[in-house]
This record gives structure tokens, sequence and C-alpha cells, in this order.
């Protein structure tokens, strides 16, 4: 694949939101019309982070923003650049060398904002001069609002760490998702009656507002199923104040352990609180599974 001519969007892509989408769409429609590889471009950490130093946030792991670019837009190559050797890179050596010469690139996605190279000194008006020059295919992507707002990662990040994740989601255009293998746990759910399984947000993953959520998990085989799912510090049954994410699956009897499995989050049901014995946390348990199966119900119809 490294020898094949390919067209490549430019970005970090965080969330792969509708925005991003839209630059991914024009990779798939070029990559049809001029039989070329549909490629990413991003980088292993935050620019925003390595440049200011301030932290940022991200929405995915990696690994899942890899994942939701081929499952949903089919591209099937991605490039993860190490930014902090890219930094001081000069923009037409990014483009010339990097791109064309090294990746073989053809045709150039890229965002109405996106800038490049060392200083940002590339900028969209300058990338498509000199693809032009190159002999290389450019499009750039206008801002996609929503709303009336620009979507952003940004703008979707406030909404996940306020536990809007229905409106989340309308933004990102799919339901949040998180991917992880399941661990072991303190068995605190098979205690009330139904085992749950135990994922964790990766160091530097957004984690969402803590509560409980309707949920759906995907399986390796790729079968699915609902479920009821609590982020947080379980406050009834923990005092480690650790933040875990434990869902239960609903209709399910299995063992998944070890196994790695794709949780997506679809609504807010209540946030996190404490109760005042097992008993109340499990009525309340399986009042959220009703509410999770109702949910599924009504969006299937």
């Amino acid at each position: 694949m490294d020898s094949e001519p390919r067209v490549i969007a430019l970005g970090f892509f965080d969330g792969v939101h509708l925005g991003h989408g839209a630059l991914l769409r024009r990779v798939g429609e070029v990559a049809r019309e001029k039989g070329l590889v549909p490629s990413g471009f991003t980088f292993d950490a935050h620019p925003g982070s390595r440049i200011t130093g301030a932290v940022t946030p991200l929405i995915n792991s990696p690994a899942d923003r890899a994942g939701l670019m081929q499952r949903l837009y089919g591209i099937r190559d991605i490039i993860v650049a190490h930014f902090d050797s890219m930094m001081r890179m000069d923009w037409r050596e990014f483009v010339t060398d990097y791109l064309v010469r090294e990746h073989h690139t053809a045709h150039i996605v890229a965002g109405h904002d996106f800038h490049f190279g060392y200083k940002g000194e590339g900028n969209p008006r300058r990338l498509r001069d000199l693809c032009r020059e190159l002999g290389v295919g450019c499009d750039i992507i206008p801002k996609v609002e929503l709303d009336g707002i620009t979507v952003s990662s940004t703008y979707i990040r406030t909404l996940l760490a306020q536990g809007e994740m229905e409106r989340a989601d309308r933004f990102l255009g799919h339901p949040h998702v998180l991917t992880d293998t399941v661990s072991h746990g303190k068995r605190l759910g098979s205690a009330l009656g139904f085992p749950t399984v135990n994922l964790r947000f990766q160091p530097g993953v957004l984690v969402p507002a803590h509560g409980v959520y309707a949920t759906r998990v995907y399986f390796e085989n790729g079968e699915s199923r609902p479920a009821v799912t609590n982020v947080g510090v379980r406050p009834t049954v923990d005092d480690q104040g650790a933040v875990n994410v434990e869902g239960f699956i609903l209709d399910f009897d299995g063992n998944l352990y070890g196994q790695t499995i794709r949780m997506e989050f679809y609504q807010y049901l209540r946030g996190e609180r404490k109760f005042p014995s097992l008993e109340a946390l499990r009525a309340e348990v399986l009042r959220n599974a009703d509410q999770t199966r109702a949910y599924f119900r009504d969006k299937a119809q």
C-alpha cells in the first residue's frame, strides 16, 4: 500500500465529527473516481497541547479515532505522524517531500482552517497553490454548521463534560464510543444480581459527566446488546475514588473477560449518586434498565 497513489485527508480528527466527515466523504469520492487509496493523516498528540503546553483532553483514543475513520468512512490507511518531530518542518517540505514524495499523495483534502508546518505558516490558500504547482489535486472543505453552530471538537468536548450525550452524538454524527479490553472489577454487579463489564478511559481521554447512560456494547463476534452503564466512582459501593466505566449488559449471560468490546453512548439517564443501601441501588439500576430498553425500542421504530 505504501507505493500506491493515495488521496489523503489532513487533520487531527479528534471525535471524527460531522466536520471531519465532510473531508472523509470527499476522500472516498475522489478515491472511487481516480482509483486512489483513501487515506487520512493525523498526529500522535494534540498539536495544541504540544504548542501551548496546556493539556487538551481528547474525545477518543488514537485507536478509536482510527476505528471510526475506517468503519464510518472507509478510510483504508491512516498515517500517524509524531508531532514533535514535524512541528518545525517547513510547510512546503511537508507537502512536497513528506506527502507527495514519501507517501505518494496524488490528491489532498483539507479543512478551511487547516494550518500546518513551522509556526502554522501553511494554510489552505498556500496548500491549493502549491498543489496546483505540483500537479496534485486539492479540495478545501468549508466549515460545517449544525443549529447555527460550527461543528468542532472543542464544542463537543463541552457537551460531553456536561452529560449532553444526545446532542454530542448529533454533532459527532455517530454515537460517542469507548473501546477497551474487559477487565476484572470487584464483582459488585454480580453481588447485586447482574454481572457487569468494567472498562477504562485511557489517560488523556475526556471522561464524560459522571452518571448513568443508555449504551450499546458490541462484542468481538459482531453481536451487540443494550447496556446500562455507570461512569464515575460508584459512591454506594466503592470508596477508592477511581473513575470506572461499568456496564450492565441487558439480557446477556456470558463471560467477556479479556475480550475487546466497543461501547457506544446514547442517552444520559441520571447523575451518579449514593444510595442508602444496595437494595435501593439495585432497584434504581433495574429502573434504568427499563428506561434503556424503552429507548432502544423507540429508536428502532
